[in-house]
Parts: structure tokens; sequence; C-alpha cells
């Protein structure tokens, strides 16, 4: 009898069978291949403050190496509660509102999977993050999406498009701003009609804003539970990730009413039951005692932002306004290309730099094929060269 294991038969269940690969392993395997650099997948090249650093090496050495509260160290709970209240107002018991957990692709992940019932469906805005389309396919509910649309030389909410996509059986919708992958920054206007929405429609809403330090050219994050009636409906993710350059770590959190961070706590429990022991009181110390070395980094990003963007648009693309995050997003077409995928797997065999396809992060695949997205969160002699590589665009068409 043949081995089943051996046998070539798909054993994936079908619901997971889409996301069995990602676009970032074949990217980045691709720019190692070809010695390229990777502006595709979004993770700094610069460490950290160094005084949180030291704190996480210190508490290694000291011991701090088992398995921490379920919910987090109370010390770290106790800093998150602390920094939303002192620069939203919004006020969390640290024992019982807020949720420590490995990353806040867990806390998205557990959020869908511990309030969402299968059949019931999920409202995502297309581009979307690629971790919500694999929860909602995890907790067997239904995907449903609605596009940003096209303003001037940016993306906006279509809240008409987004009312008309709620049905009896629509029981969340997940909100991220500041917005992967476009770089999109909601304002009050847009929030305020959302908010109106999830009110009038019992909508519990999950709103990500893992990039809410990281806000350009003057603006400021507005947390979607601040808005008059969300406090009560929203479970908010965050986390140190982006907040302090240690994606690795793996430290986030989600936020929210009891009754909803105990429906989040009851999937998270049995994912990874806790993780980064010796993580927890460094980003504590961060929340706490860094906000100088915050308004630097993102007053950094923000000029690296300025820097790729013109490079880009030297190298022929047209590229979008990028309010916060870590990507701008650029439109193929004036290069005479229109299938970014096909673009992204010759770029860094062309010109050695790599990007990704905005179209991986929608369903309308046809209408995002055009875009390409690109990480600028890297160091300045790494943007340098990838600029010098990109003027080879010109030089191939």
């Amino acid at each position: 009898m043949a081995d089943s294991t051996t046998s070539g038969r798909v054993r994936t269940v079908s619901r997971l069978r889409p996301f069995a690969s990602t676009i970032f392993a074949e990217m980045t395997e691709l720019a190692v291949r070809h010695g390229a650099i990777n502006l595709g997948q979004g993770f700094p090249d610069v460490d950290g403050p160094p005084a949180m650093l030291e704190i996480a090496r210190r508490a290694i050495t000291e011991g701090v190496n088992q398995y921490p509260p379920g919910s987090g160290m109370p010390v770290l709970r106790e800093a998150i509660a602390a920094d939303r209240a002192a620069r939203y107002g919004l006020h969390h018991a640290p024992e019982s509102e807020v949720l420590v957990t490995v990353g806040a692709t867990e806390a998205i992940s557990a959020a869908i999977l511990g309030l969402a019932e299968p059949g019931e469906e999920v409202l995502l805005t297309e581009p979307y993050y690629d971790s919500y389309a694999a929860s909602v396919a995890l907790s067997g509910a239904t995907r449903r999406t609605v596009p940003l649309t096209r303003s001037g030389n940016g993306f906006v909410l279509d809240v008409d498009a987004l009312r008309a996509a709620v049905t009896d059986r629509t029981r969340m919708l997940v909100v991220n701003s500041p917005h992967n992958p476009t770089g999109t920054v909601y304002d009050r206007e847009a929030l305020t009609a959302l908010a109106e929405l999830a009110c009038e429609r019992e909508l519990l809403v999950l709103s990500d804003e893992v990039y809410e330090h990281l806000v350009f050219d003057g603006r400021t994050h507005i947390p979607l539970a601040s808005l008059p009636g969300m406090a009560e409906r929203t479970i908010t993710v965050s986390s140190a990730a982006k907040t302090f350059n240690v994606t690795g770590w793996k430290i986030g959190w989600a936020m929210g009413p009891r009754e909803l961070i105990d429906g989040v706590r009851a999937a998270k429990q049995f994912m990874t039951f806790v993780g980064g022991a010796p993580f927890q009181p460094a980003v504590a110390h961060a929340l706490t005692h860094e906000q100088e070395w915050i308004a630097s980094m993102r007053a950094d990003l923000e000029r690296k932002r300025t820097f790729l963007s013109h490079a880009l648009s030297e190298a022929g693309l047209k590229v979008f306004d990028s309010a916060g995050t870590y990507f701008v997003c650029a439109d193929l077409t004036p290069l005479g290309r229109t299938d970014a995928v096909a673009f992204c797997r010759e770029l860094p065999g062309r010109i050695g730099v790599a990007a990704v396809p905005v179209s991986v992060f929608v369903d309308d695949t046809a209408s995002w094929n055009h875009l390409v997205r690109f990480a600028f969160c890297k160091r300045d002699e790494v943007l340098t060269e990838a600029v010098a590589r990109l003027n080879g665009l010109q030089e191939a068409r």
C-alpha cells in the first residue's frame, strides 16, 4: 500500500489550501538567490532602543525564562494600559481588558477565532493584511471584502460600499489604520462614518493599529475605540514590533471590554499559551520611557518615505501618497507593465531589488495587479543602493 504521506495527495484542509505559501517567502527566496535588496518584507534593519535591549538581556541572565502569566506579565499589561490612557484618554483595566499575545498576528487570529462563529461574515476592506483572510478561513466564518477607492493621489474608504456589504449575518468588521499595504491613514470623518455603521448594525470591530506611532506629515492617529459608541464593541490590536523595531520578539496585545477580551483569550490560550517572557519587561520599559526614541524613529521613517517615493517616481513609476506605515505603493503602467506579480518575480534578477505585488492582498486581483508595494524601513545605505538599482528600470524599458 502506498504511503499516504508520499503518495502526492493533498492533505491540507481545503479552507487553508489558498494560504499554504506566501508571496513573502517567494520574494525573499528570490532576493537571496539574486543577491537583491529586499524591499518586499516589512521589517526594519536597525535595532530598537538600547535600554530596552539591555533589559531583555538582563532578564534572560536573571532567570526570566519560564512561562509568564497567561494574560501577560502584570508590568507589561499595566504599561500598555497606562500608555493608552496617557495618549488617547482610553482606560482599560490591566487585569481583565489587556491581553498580551505572540505578536499582533496572533491577536488578530485569536479575536476572529474567539468571536466569529462558523457561517457568520467578517467584512474586510481590501487590500488587506494577508493574515486576516487566513484567520477568517480558520474560524469557518465567511469573508466579504470591499475595496478602497482612489482619491487624488491616494486611497479612501468607500463607506457606502461597506454599508451595502453588511448583511444580517455580518458579525465583525476589520479595520486597519494606518493601513498596510497602501500607507493610507483614515481621517476622523472616515472613522466616524465607520463607527456610525458599526453602532447602527451592531457589529464587532477588530481595529488593527500596529502602525499607530508611524503617521507622517503632522497627522495624528485616531483610535477607533475613542469614537462614540465604539469602546464597548472594539478590540484594538497593537504591538511592540513596529513601534520599537523588534519584529522578531513577537510581543503584541489586544485591548477591549472584558467580555470581548475573554473571547480572544479563549482562543489564544490554546494557540501559543504564552510567549516571550524576557521581552515583556523590556517592552514595558519602552512604552513608559522611550517616547523620544519613537518620535526620532518616526521622523527618520518619514524622511526615508520621501526619499524612496522620489526615487520610484524618477524611475518612471506613478507613486501614491503614503501617510504612514513602512510602505509606499507605485503604479507600473507608466512603464508599460500591468502584471505586478510577473514584474516582482522578474525584478530581483533584473535589477537586484525585491518588492511585493499589491494583488496578493486582495480578492479582486485583476483590479489591483498593476500596483507594487515597496518597504522603506531600511538603513540609509541600503535604500541608497536600492535607489541606484531602481534607476535600471528606465534603462531596461
